[in-house]
């Protein structure tokens, strides 16, 4: 057995690839669901796709930084996935090499700005038309949302953060997390 393989066994995180990845398809999952984009008017674009793939990372991540017992290296893991997806996503597109790590990066960028704005919005009881505006920010960027779409989403962000909050943390280090119904209404 090659000294690099056994000391990348030993120094490896558990939450590297299996805990993490297993949360990330259930992300997808969910952010796939066709409400979003039939009921909300989420773009159904490459971008809308992101920004739903994103803003359910970024709840289950807020899920796990809330709890001290779980490893934060889980979160990390996550995240890293997330955008190991992100960039086989833009080569599959035929992006080259150089375009798929500007990208990335801005990406990745995109991805702290919101999680600043949503935590900053969640963090208020009253803070739904930060969340809004947050929300008409970046997810609907590019085409006109309306008030069901933006009142939706940030209902359903508010839901799904107290939703998360509640489960289990074993269940979460497990690699398994569910999501809520979304209220269409």
């Amino acid at each position: 057995m090659k000294l690099s393989y056994r000391l990348k066994q030993i120094f490896q995180s558990p939450f590297d690839h299996d805990v993490a990845r297993a949360l990330y398809v259930t992300i997808v999952s969910q952010a796939r669901n066709p409400a979003f984009y039939e009921v909300f008017g989420v773009p159904d674009t490459p971008e809308g796709r992101y920004d739903m793939v994103a803003i359910h990372t970024y709840l289950v991540i807020r899920r796990i930084q809330s709890d001290d017992s779980i490893d934060p290296d889980l979160s990390q893991a996550l995240f890293d996935i997330m955008f190991a997806d992100m960039d086989q996503n833009l080569r599959e597109m035929s992006i080259g090499d150089t375009g798929v790590a500007k990208r990335i990066k801005k990406m990745a960028e995109g991805f702290y700005g919101r999680a600043t704005a949503y935590d900053m919005a969640l963090a208020q009881e009253d803070g739904n038309e930060l969340l809004k505006d947050a929300i008409n920010r970046n997810i609907y960027r590019n085409v006109q949302s309306t008030d069901h779409g933006l009142s939706g989403i940030a209902r359903y962000l508010r839901d799904e953060d107290t939703n998360l909050s509640c489960q289990n943390r074993d269940s979460i280090i497990r690699g398994r997390i569910s999501f809520g119904r979304i209220n269409e209404a």
